[in-house]
Formats: structure tokens, C-alpha cells, sequence
């Protein structure tokens, strides 16, 4: 037993390794103050959101980007009142959601994609804000590489509560994989609140089709099937002044059946690499509870459980703090209990995932 639970954190810490790696590997791009030439059309899809989208709508307003180079498409997915935009300085549109498949967030943004005119999209969500450089910097990126879609960061608004640091610490956890394993060539995750795209890139791997049946995974399953198709035009920006902030789950049950939302996608994943991360993710941290019930019931001394839990809290913290420190420029808070906590999280979300229902925008998803 202590053998095979020591043999699996061996891989767990060699594949954080590889990410640190792979981290260190993309560089932190700077905004040139290069002349707008990028048109963009902003995707959001939304469903009872009055109260954050002026928030986001007033992010746009104070976008450093020529009004005429971006327009915003509002996609209403069934909202219990309908939602006008008063008083604009930039174009913006609300549609009705066509609903043709189990996901309707890839409906809308399939929906708004039949009227966008740009050559560039970037989505983004109603809970989210964004910084003012945001579009000059996918701007400045694209002109400076040959690129088809780029992933951003996220990071959350955090407030006092341990909940907060908690969805933080998470997060962050993956923001890290995400850019470790761009730089390792092996990108397979991204975020949806920060995600743009050609719309010939999006036409070419025929949108959605072939991943239509599963709620989640507009931003993951689009990312593997750009990959594969385009390698070298898939890039991620790293960048300050491209990271969207978005507002953590009030409550522990919306936590809870977010990422089993996020998580019951993993076993569609193209990607072996992301595929073998996840389970090597999994079982390191399921690792940890096995040891610690061990401990509690005295089958593994106090020393062996002190070892084996140094060794992967010291490792995951290297990996979260160098994304932290990238994502909102402050040290990591409630990182004890957080860490302690996260592998019961992180595995009890892990295990319902593969069986059970999650609820999402008050409607019921089954796996």
C-alpha cells in the first residue's frame, strides 16, 4: 500500500514538474501600442444575468479600442425577463437562442456566429469584467504572429470569505495547467470567459458537431478540435492586460456543481495528454485521502502521512504560486486549509462526476 501510494505521487510530482516547466516556457506578452486593425465581434452568451451584465457592458464602454472595430452580440438563453441595452456608445445586439442540441451554451454561441460579420470572435460571460487594454492586446498579439485562436487568462474578484481563497487556490490549480501545458506543446484546456477565434477557424472544424451532446466543454472540446486540425495557429496569451476577472460561487452547492460540470467532460477529451493529466490529477490527490485515513486508523505511522504530504503540497505550490503571482499579483491566502481541503473537494467532484447529475443556470444536467 505505501508503495503504490508513493509510486503514484512520483508521477504526480514529475507531470507538475513538466508544468512548471512548460509555464516557465511562455512568456509574458507586452501590449505594443500598435495602430487597431483587428476586427472583433464579443460573444456572450447569458440566462438571468440583469444584475452582472451592466457591470460587463460597462467594462466594454471603457475598452481602449476604436468603437468601430467591435461590436457585441448578447445571446439570451431563456432569460425569465428580457434584457435592453439603454444608452450604447458601442453596437450592440441581443438575440434569442436557438436551441438545437443538450448545450445551451454552444447553441448561443453557434446562434450569434450566423450573424457575425468580423473575421475575429471572443467570448466571454455575463459575470465577468474586463480590463481596458483587453482587445488592444489580442489585437497587438495577432498582428505580431500568425495565430487562429488564442486562450486568455481568468482569475476571480475575491472578497474576505475562506470560500473565496478556496475557488482562488482552485483556479488557480488550473489556470497553471492550462499555460504549463501550452508551453509543453500540449494545450487541451482553456476558458471560455477569455477565448477568441477566427470565424473561418470555427467554420473549419464545423463548430460544435461531434461534441453537441455534452452541456459543458464549449471552450475545451472547440480548443482540442482547433489543435488537432491547426497546431501551430493555436497559441495562449499570456499577458497582464488580457486577464479577465470573473466573480466566484456564492455558496459551496454552486460550487460544487460547477466542477462536476467541468470535470464530466474530461472523458471526452481528444487529448491523451489531457486525458492522462487528468487521471494522474485525480489519483494524486485521491492519494492523499487514502493516506490520511490511514493515519487515522493507525496504519501508516505520523511520519510516513508528514512525508507524503509535504512532498505534494511542496510541489503544488511552486506550480501555484508562480500562476498566482502571474494572475493577480498577491500572495496566496488560506493556503493551509485550502490544501487540505482540496483533495477531499477535488476527489469527491472527481467520483460524482463520472455518475452523477449537476445542476447549472437552474436547470438539471445528467452526465
Amino acid at each position: 500500500m505505501i508503495f503504490g501510494l508513493f509510486f503514484i505521487l512520483a508521477i504526480y510530482i514529475s507531470s507538475i514538474l513538466l508544468l512548471i516547466y512548460g509555464f516557465s516556457r511562455i512568456r509574458t506578452y507586452r501590449k505594443k501600442n500598435f495602430e487597431p486593425k483587428t476586427s472583433f465581434t464579443i460573444i456572450v452568451p447569458f440566462r438571468n444575468e440583469e444584475e452582472n451584465l451592466p457591470i460587463l457592458l460597462e467594462s466594454f464602454s471603457k475598452l481602449n479600442y476604436p468603437e468601430n472595430l467591435f461590436k457585441v452580440i448578447l445571446v439570451d438563453d431563456s432569460s425569465n425577463e428580457k434584457f435592453q441595452v439603454l444608452n450604447s456608445k458601442f453596437q450592440v445586439s441581443v438575440i434569442d437562442n436557438i436551441r438545437v442540441s443538450k448545450s445551451p451554451k454552444k447553441d448561443a454561441i453557434t446562434t450569434a456566429m450566423r450573424q457575425v460579420k468580423t473575421d475575429w470572435v471572443i467570448t466571454t460571460d455575463a459575470d465577468c469584467v474586463v480590463p481596458e487594454n483587453w482587445l488592444a492586446t489580442f489585437d497587438n498579439y495577432i498582428q505580431e504572429n500568425q495565430v487562429s485562436m488564442l486562450a486568455g487568462a481568468v482569475t476571480y474578484k475575491c472578497e474576505s470569505l475562506f470560500l473565496d481563497h478556496f475557488q482562488q487556490l482552485d483556479l488557480t490549480s488550473l489556470q497553471g495547467a492550462t499555460i504549463g501545458s501550452f508551453g509543453l506543446n500540449k494545450g487541451f484546456m482553456c476558458n471560455g470567459a477569455n477565448l477568441a477565434y477566427t470565424k473561418a477557424l470555427f467554420e473549419s472544424v464545423n463548430g460544435f458537431e461531434g461534441n453537441d451532446k455534452i452541456a459543458s466543454g464549449d471552450d475545451v472540446f472547440l480548443l482540442q478540435k482547433a489543435i488537432e486540425k491547426f497546431p501551430n495557429k493555436v497559441q495562449y496569451l499570456k499577458a497582464d492586460e488580457a486577464i479577465v476577472t470573473t466573480k466566484p460561487t456564492e455558496n459551496w452547492k454552486a460550487l460544487f456543481h460547477q466542477r462536476v460540470r467541468w470535470a464530466a467532460k474530461t472523458s471526452s477529451y481528444k487529448s491523451t495528454f489531457g486525458k492522462f493529466l487528468g487521471f494522474i490529477v485525480f489519483f494524486g490527490n485521491l492519494s492523499f485521502v487514502i493516506g490520511f485515513f490511514l493515519l487515522v486508523f493507525r496504519i501508516w505511522p505520523y511520519p510516513i502521512f508528514v512525508i507524503f504530504a509535504f512532498s505534494k503540497f511542496s510541489i503544488d505550490f511552486i506550480l501555484l504560486s508562480i500562476t498566482n503571482r502571474f494572475l493577480t499579483k498577491t500572495r496566496i491566502k488560506s493556503l493551509l486549509l485550502s490544501s487540505l481541503l482540496y483533495p477531499f473537494f477535488s476527489s469527491a467532484v472527481a467520483l460524482y462526476s463520472l455518475f452523477g447529475s449537476y445542476e447549472w443556470k437552474d436547470r438539471k444536467f445528467k452526465k
